[in-house]
């Protein structure tokens, strides 16, 4: 069979650029099929924002060409860059915008030679001997037919994964359950001022910040958790349904606009098509209770208009292979450092219960890195096949720490060296030299000192 290219890519969300940005200038022939008609994932369809962390006490670890997207953003007025972390939960946010963001990226890749299939989506896998012979999409012209020498599953849900055969778990160890979705809430012409000047005179209302109040000074943009008496009274009343403690919300790029990362649907699927069609309705349901709420109750949100829900809904967990090893806990709170480490983070263990009833979060030390190994992206059943992003093999407690965006796009970093490796060298994902990965990502810019 003729290989349509060298290396094909699903899914175009931070992970799955990256990898492709990084593949492409390291001169592989790259192809990437996203279903959206943009790049971004989570960031562009889902609505996220900020992204958070890209730091460890005061280093930047997540660098790059994740770290490279962000200084783009920035010169074009798209992103404020790295900002403190006003919510007092980790080192640092970096607000952009989505627009932005789908340009940025979309630009990145093209002009580094790679190529997009928008609108397409993975229909089914032909493997044989251990390896991915084809793929089988579907777009508007139809089902067709894709291959290359190897694969990045870039899916979030390891879709790519699952039905090559890989072997996968899903959700909390005890109970199957994944952490809650959440449909944000994208709100412009919020008074912020009047918001801060709220957090300073009712600090009850922010139990987190332990009485200092003045930490909403150390930031030009917002970005605060708490209103928990509000919200309690909001429950009480049935003016908010669901369960949640805390109003949470982040000021953008942008002055004034808001998103609420408030809404919570727990005890579904998303790798289940009913489920996820349930998750959208159910998450709009919950925005359009949030509007008139916050207007009602929240200082300075009297006059806020809904500019967007989503468009998606937004996905915390659910697959993750099994990969040559499996990334857990103690690695991360003991700031573990691999051998094999093909990206740094220091993000906090933050799990929103599978019950819906509270966030439970374990914080490393100040300043304290973890490492991600290469061995967690790869598997022993499908030589050719490399997964990226919050899918890769972990706990359900690890992955609750390098599910958010900037490590996302770190491990995609390492995912398209190591397919670029693969590529040049001819080789299986399991026999590669890993000093060529190692060296293409220093090449890149990426920080693996750990």
């Amino acid at each position: 069979m003729n290989k349509d290219c060298e290396l094909l890519i699903v899914g175009g969300g931070i992970s799955g650029s990256i990898a492709g940005i990084a593949a492409a200038r390291a001169g592989v022939k790259t192809l990437m099929i996203e279903q959206n008609g943009y790049l971004g994932g989570m960031l562009t369809a889902g609505g996220v924002g900020p992204m958070m962390t890209f730091h460890a006490g005061d280093i930047q670890v997540v660098r790059g060409i994740t770290g490279e997207l962000i200084e783009r953003l920035k010169e074009k007025g798209f992103s404020t860059g790295h900002l403190f972390d006003t919510t007092g939960y980790t080192y640092s946010v970096t607000p952009f915008d989505p627009e932005g963001m789908k340009s940025e990226l979309e630009q990145m890749f093209l002009q580094a030679g790679g190529t997009i299939l928008f609108h397409t989506m993975l229909a089914d896998v032909s493997v044989m001997d251990k390896k991915i012979q084809s793929l089988r999409i579907c777009n508007k012209s139809g089902l067709s037919t894709l291959s290359a020498d190897v694969y990045i599953d870039a899916t979030g849900d390891a879709d790519l994964s699952a039905r090559a055969g890989v072997d996968c778990i899903k959700g909390r160890e005890s109970d199957g359950l994944n952490q809650p979705l959440t449909m944000n809430l994208r709100l412009g012409n919020v008074d912020i001022d009047k918001v801060r000047n709220f957090i300073r005179s009712h600090p009850d209302e922010f139990p987190k910040l332990n009485g200092d109040t003045s930490i909403v000074d150390r930031s030009e943009r917002l970005s605060m958790g708490g209103f928990v008496n509000i919200m309690k009274e909001a429950r009480k009343r049935g003016e908010i349904s669901f369960d949640r403690e805390i109003v949470l919300f982040f000021e953008t790029n942008n002055r004034g606009e808001v998103i609420v990362n408030t809404s919570r649907i727990s005890g579904l699927d998303p790798t289940n098509p009913s489920d996820l069609s349930r998750a959208e309705i159910e998450g709009r349901k919950q925005t359009a209770e949030l509007l008139p709420f916050l207007r009602k109750r929240i200082p300075g949100y009297e006059n806020a208009v809904a500019l967007y829900s989503g468009p998606a809904i937004g996905v915390r967990s659910s697959r993750q292979i099994k990969g040559l090893y499996t990334l857990n806990e103690e690695d991360i709170l003991s700031a573990r450092k691999f051998d094999d480490a093909i990206a740094c983070y220091g993000y906090p263990i933050d799990i929103h219960s599978p019950g819906g009833e509270k966030t439970e979060s374990r914080h490393l030390k100040w300043g304290d890195i973890y490492t991600i190994p290469y061995r967690s992206l790869i598997n022993n059943k499908i030589k050719n096949l490399i997964t990226v992003g919050r899918c890769i093999s972990s706990t359900f407690a690890a992955q609750a720490s390098f599910r958010t965006t900037p490590g996302a796009g770190a491990i995609g970093h390492g995912g398209g060296a190591a397919a670029a490796a693969a590529v040049k060298d001819g080789k299986d994902f399991d026999k590669l030299d890993f000093k060529s990965i190692k060296t293409l990502l220093i090449e890149q810019n990426a920080y693996l000192k750990g």
